[in-house]
């Protein structure tokens, strides 16, 4: 081959690649706050994408100043229902609100390309196989899934293997803030979800939430990790083993943790269906439904100091409020609930944030040992999986009423996006 030839075919590949690289599209987005002020709300747009830009990873997000902020695009979240175009790939473009005062609106322009994202210090997820699947932000940890086999070969493997949950780290991440196993009422683990009264098939109950009898949750496998500068998220598969061990229904539980100053910000939803027939989940405030526990050091050493926080004021040092069927409006859909208690002599808040679309009513209970959470009598079949959706807010020191009720109102009223 000629010099001129070789020229000729380099300069024909370079211009192949360069044509690569260069493919992108660039979007208007107009924000809109709506009737509450703002300030590091997480936003999500979905997007449809020409096919050319399906496997596109970077993401170029500036202001109206031109001032240049961390994005991210994901593959659609669990829940996420808009459809994407004909010929086209649903995606998912995330971003951190700065600041926007009530009613009014700011613009941004995000160009999304081919081209290889620009290095970021962000989120990664970190596995050891078999046992915990850990998330950190940069080098601090920030959460680990837990998710050893189920092995019922000794009740004390069994206990340590029947129940997969979510620990969370301190938002400095030098300590677990969540209980694992063992300590005061072992079936409390960390972020984790399951139901002390369950009927499935032709009449069969089971219990997952102490997991007794055959009755487990089991891992079965990774379905997404995702992890870059403004969130990380994983969704995973999660089997619900009945009195014979046998599958009654699979869950989608996926997490999201988002990058916000001041503390940890996680999402948790879930699709849960049943593998045939008609389910039912039902228990009492204590032992059933979505729940947070807190540290086995609290129940320990610090519980009368735990302190909640309601809609309607905080409570004292130990005092706990709990639903009661013999008064239902008492303690019942609540739009958030926040939790104070400490590890020694740090102080830690945890928000619990439920949204409307989840089931109703939905019961709160609490306990100064530092679990709390909510539950709902629910029926359910193949034909209509169960969806539920929360938020968790970790910070360091205690809370006031007006900082709970604007993580709500992000939640459950987020901003309107709209592409221009």
């Amino acid at each position: 081959m000629t010099r001129y030839a070789c020229c000729f075919t380099f300069l024909a590949l370079a211009l192949t690649t360069s044509a690569v690289r260069a493919e992108s599209k660039t979007f208007t987005i107009a924000v809109a706050a709506g009737e509450s002020d703002r300030k590091d709300v997480p936003v999500r747009m979905p997007l449809s994408l020409p096919l050319a830009l399906a496997k596109a990873e970077s993401v170029t997000l500036t202001d109206s100043d031109g001032k240049k902020l961390p994005a991210q695009l994901t593959a659609p979240g669990l829940l996420s229902i808009e459809p994407a175009l004909e010929e086209t790939v649903p995606k998912e473009l995330h971003f951190l609100l700065p600041a926007l005062k009530a009613n009014a609106s700011a613009t941004f322009k995000a160009t999304v390309s081919t081209d290889a994202p620009e290095k970021a210090d962000g989120f990664s997820w970190h596995d050891t196989p078999g046992e915990f699947n850990e998330l950190k932000l940069g080098d601090r940890p920030v959460a680990r899934y837990m998710y050893k086999t189920f092995d019922d070969s000794s009740k004390e493997k069994r206990d340590l293997t029947y129940k997969v949950f979510h620990h969370l780290y301190d938002p400095s991440g030098q300590q677990l803030v969540t209980k694992g196993d063992g300590g005061l009422y072992p079936h409390h683990r960390g972020i984790y979800y399951g139901f002390s009264k369950v009927t499935y098939g032709k009449d069969q109950k089971c219990d997952t939430w102490h997991c007794t009898g055959g009755a487990h949750q089991s891992h079965e496998k990774f379905l997404a990790n995702e992890a870059g500068p403004v969130l990380a998220r994983q969704r995973v598969e999660i089997a619900w083993h009945g009195q014979n061990k046998e599958v009654f229904a699979r869950e989608e539980r996926e997490l999201t943790f988002y990058r916000v100053p001041g503390g940890t910000l996680v999402e948790f939803a879930s699709r849960l269906k049943s593998v045939g027939g008609p389910i039912k989940l039902d228990g009492d405030p204590q032992h059933a439904g979505f729940q947070f526990r807190a540290s086995q050091r609290v129940a320990e050493k610090t519980a009368k100091q735990t302190v909640y926080l309601r809609p309607d004021g905080a409570g004292k040092p130990g005092e706990t409020r709990n639903w009661d069927a013999k008064k239902p409006e008492v303690h019942a859909d609540l739009p958030w609930n926040a939790m104070t208690f400490y590890l020694g002599q740090e102080p830690f808040t945890v928000a619990y944030l439920d949204r409307p679309s989840n089931p109703k009513p939905a019961r709160f209970s609490e306990r100064d040992y530092g679990r709390f959470g909510s539950y709902f009598v629910k029926e359910f079949d193949e034909k209509s999986p169960l969806t539920v959706a929360y938020r968790l807010w970790l910070q360091k020191g205690d809370m006031k009423e007006a900082d709970v009720t604007a993580l709500s109102t992000a939640f459950v009223k987020p901003v309107t996006v709209t592409v221009k």
